[in-house]
């Protein structure tokens, strides 16, 4: 026996099919429309057809030729409305500058109390620290150097009082002290024979209880003090009333009493020992000092409970420098003038 279906179970397959099919159909016609009753018979009419004429076919128009483009007409620029720049800032004119300072007139320097002392009125005392006398006056050179200093000699009770002068050598200066400020180094057999009276002097005024006569001074020294200070042209400056010591036995600065000169007031101010310059004038040696009345004005006071300002006269201004170029392109101007003509010869 072959491969296949039976021949039996072949036909009942086919039997399936048509029954399936036969059902379907059934189906369909049970579902579709109800059969409607027939429409009836009229006779039909003709209508003729009524062709219109044809008209002949017209000529074609000629076509038109197309008209030229007219060029575009460029578009006007935009103007655009042009913000004018502003104008540039005026700069506003430099202030013009400050007048200079006045040159000053006086130079002043600053001394420190406690280093110095006034010799005038000092005590001055002996080496074993008893008191001799006191400083009177001093006397200088034509080069401002110490050269004496005079002391009153004490005697009793102010009897026998006399001025002696001793080498300004012989003094040893201590401005802060709280004793005596000037300590005179003379071996005391010289104190002991300058101490003792000459006797015309005390027979012929053994109570008078007067000071003598200072002693001459030499030739070519000045006593100082109420020495008037006179300027080049013979203008009184001041009167020095003291000299202001240091501990090294230098002057630093005198003293001048300038009253009546600017005001009626009693006035003193100090001035640099260095300002001072010594001059002979008929004979006799005499202090100057360059100081106009300005400058005397302008000058601090000088007070015994302040800090000491010593003034000069400030230095006149330095002359403006000359242009060194005019003075250097003199002679190589020359010499080109004079290398020209021997060229032209």
């Amino acid at each position: 026996m072959n491969g296949g279906f039976l021949r039996p179970a072949f036909r009942l397959l086919l039997l399936a099919v048509f029954a399936a099919l036969a059902a379907m159909m059934s189906g369909c016609s049970l579902l579709g429309p109800t059969e409607q009753p027939p429409a009836p018979i009229t006779e039909a009419t003709v209508t003729p057809l009524v062709v219109p004429a044809l008209e002949p076919a017209s000529e074609p128009e000629p076509a038109e030729a197309p008209e030229p483009k007219e060029p575009k007409k460029p578009r006007p620029p935009v103007v655009r409305p042009h913000k004018p720049e502003p104008p540039p800032p005026v700069a506003a004119p430099a202030p013009p500058p400050p007048p200079p300072a006045p040159a000053p007139i006086i130079v002043t320097r600053t001394l420190d109390r406690s280093t110095m002392h006034g010799l005038l009125d000092s005590e001055v005392q002996k080496s074993d620290g008893k008191v001799l006398g006191r400083a009177v006056d001093m006397t200088a050179d034509a080069s401002g150097t110490p050269r004496q200093m005079i002391v009153n000699l004490q005697g009793f009770l102010g009897v026998g009082d006399r001025k002696v002068g001793f080498p300004w050598t012989a003094f040893r200066f201590t401005p802060s002290a709280k004793g005596a400020p000037i300590t005179i180094t003379t071996p005391p057999s010289q104190l002991a024979a300058t101490n003792r009276p000459k006797p015309s002097a005390s027979l012929a005024s053994p109570l008078a209880g007067g000071v003598t006569a200072a002693p001459a001074v030499p030739a070519g020294q000045l006593e100082l003090m109420d020495a008037d200070v006179e300027r080049p042209n013979g203008g009184k400056v001041g009167r020095v009333i003291d000299v202001l010591i240091d501990a090294n036995a230098q002057p630093q600065a005198v003293v001048l009493d300038v009253s009546g000169i600017i005001s009626a007031d009693r006035r003193t101010i100090a001035a640099n020992w260095s300002a001072l310059r010594f001059v002979t004038k008929d004979k006799t040696l005499r202090p100057l000092m360059d100081l106009n009345d300005a400058q005397i004005k302008a000058s601090p006071s000088y007070e015994t409970d302040k800090p000491i300002r010593a003034v000069s006269p400030a230095p006149p201004p330095a002359p403006p420098p000359v242009a060194a170029s005019s003075t250097a392109t003199g002679p190589s101007s020359s010499a080109a003038a004079a290398s020209t003509a021997r060229t032209s010869r």
